[in-house]
């Protein structure tokens, strides 16, 4: 992206974003606010599923040992994150062939779509097998969506922020994933302490998926008037630029290395959000024989620290990271002088 950046802004050879991007305070509140605000929708709805589990365990998974309904819930819950990956690389192609406004359209709509049809699918009394089998491919379809929107999303905001305010301005998309799973967290936990068990077992435990139409329409609205990022409308309109037919590829190419570390540490990074700000949530209330409430709580006060600090260490990698980071674009620049994998 860097050397993309690089080639498509002439006044600007050593690879550095345009002095001028992202330095309109209006224009980058709105487009924080738009990435912000599409994250919190898609992480909304991946996560409340985590939070429902032991609700949708007695609802979709029927077995006569509730622990292994709700392994079987989780076991749904992990199918996901299989199609995170081509999720991202589809969108991720997409975004750089046809724009980054289109594909993170596109993820919100899906995810929005998945969630909700989790609300609306009759429980396994009703349907059978057939409703275990529909809440897991929306559940795929939830997991599709979320790997092409924090990518997306951060490279969005990326192309739209200055070379020395990038790390900080992206790492409020990274808070809008946490936002995104305390406003699940909050949701649970109000309707935990609002209805009795029984009522949430019958009927209410939808609600939460349901509510990601309305969100999901606002998200949707409020992405839909962002204008594209000044380096993709540069590539569109430049004749001078080879386009890769396949940028995946070219990616694998020149930049496997730093995939196979970004894979590695994501896995580190990703999967003890997981254990700790979702999983949780249900060992507490099933072995730790703490009440929802509880559980909850706990949850959201993670979350609630994770969005304060996520901003701080921005500011820093800002700070003290544009050595390392200036480095590997050079490297990048130097892997592929003549071909650019947009």
């Amino acid at each position: 992206m860097a050397d993309l950046r690089a080639e498509t802004t002439a006044s600007q050879p050593s690879g550095e974003a345009s002095p001028t991007a992202g330095e309109n305070p209006a224009n980058t509140l709105k487009v924080i606010r738009a990435a912000i605000l599409g994250t919190v929708v898609e992480y909304y709805d991946f996560g409340i599923y985590g939070y429902m589990a032991t609700m949708l365990s007695a609802q979709f998974f029927v077995e006569s040992d509730p622990n292994t309904a709700l392994l079987s819930t989780f076991a749904a819950f992990a199918v996901a994150f299989f199609l995170r990956a081509p999720g991202g690389i589809l969108f991720g192609h997409m975004g750089d062939k046809y724009g980054r406004k289109k594909a993170l359209t596109w993820t919100i709509l899906l995810m929005a779509v998945a969630t909700t049809g989790i609300g609306l699918i009759p429980s396994y009394a009703t349907l059978g097998i057939w409703a275990t089998i529909l809440l897991v491919l929306c559940r795929c379809l939830q997991g599709f969506a979320a790997g092409g929107e924090l990518g997306g999303a951060n490279a969005f905001v990326s192309e739209h922020a200055p070379a020395h305010r990038r790390a900080f301005q992206t790492s409020f998309v990274n808070t809008g994933t946490y936002l995104g799973s305390l406003a699940a967290s909050l949701v649970a936990l109000l309707l935990t302490s609002a209805v009795s068990t029984d009522t949430l077992n019958a009927w209410a435990w939808r609600i939460p998926f349901l509510l990601s139409a309305v969100i999901g329409l606002i998200g949707l609205y409020i992405r839909s008037q962002l204008p594209e990022t000044e380096q993709f409308e540069a590539v569109q309109q430049s004749d001078s630029i080879e386009v890769a037919k396949y940028p995946i590829a070219d990616v694998f190419k020149h930049a496997w290395r730093q995939i196979v570390l970004v894979f590695f540490l994501g896995a580190l990074i990703v999967g003890g959000y997981y254990v700790a700000g979702v999983y949780a949530a249900s060992y507490l209330q099933t072995e730790g024989g703490r009440s929802a409430d509880f559980a909850f709580t706990s949850t959201s006060i993670a979350m609630v620290v994770a969005v304060i600090s996520l901003p701080i260490a921005g500011y820093v990698g800002d700070r003290i990271g544009a050595g390392p980071s200036s480095s590997s674009e050079a490297a990048s620049r130097r892997s592929s002088p003549s071909r650019r994998s947009w």
